[in-house]
């Protein structure tokens, strides 16, 4: 990958489809998002996304905010991705592999307005470790479905 994608993989005990439902749908990013960031998906977000689809979502950083998402990238049950208004992309690929499922989640900057007010913000750094939480925490829900809110 490139300096302007950071990402990160992990093999996880599912099916594609049952992680890619947690994907798709917004209500549940708060359950599996390694930031703390992410509180909740605002209640006019579809119940699943698809191409083109909108999100909003209350966020924290610091301080409460809303951002709002598109989905730009969809193949059902293998990639999924999405920008706010900073045009930067937030992905995630799936495979399917002995053991289950590939997992790549990508925070791409190639898009993005200011990739130099990302860097000097240490985004790509910090969202690595996002990242990595991310997976675990999706490996935590998929192990326990009861943790997702079903």
């Amino acid at each position: 990958m490139s300096e302007k994608v950071v990402s990160e993989t992990r093999v996880i005990p599912a099916a594609p489809e049952v992680i890619f439902e947690l994907l798709a749908d917004p209500s549940k990013h708060s359950v599996f998002d390694g930031s703390g960031t992410v509180r909740a998906s605002r209640p006019d977000a579809p119940t699943r996304l698809t191409l083109g689809a909108q999100f909003g979502m209350d966020m924290k950083m610091g301080v409460p905010y809303r951002m709002t998402n598109t989905v730009v990238e969809f193949e059902e049950n293998r990639r999924i991705g999405w920008r706010h208004v900073g045009g930067h992309v937030w992905r995630y690929e799936l495979e399917p592999v002995e053991g289950g499922t590939k997992v790549t989640e990508s925070f791409d900057m190639t898009t993005a307005k200011s990739p130099l007010m990302l860097r000097l913000l240490r985004a790509p750094q910090r969202n690595r470790e996002s990242i990595r939480a991310t997976l675990e925490r999706l490996a935590t829900v998929v192990a326990d479905p009861g943790r997702s809110g079903s």
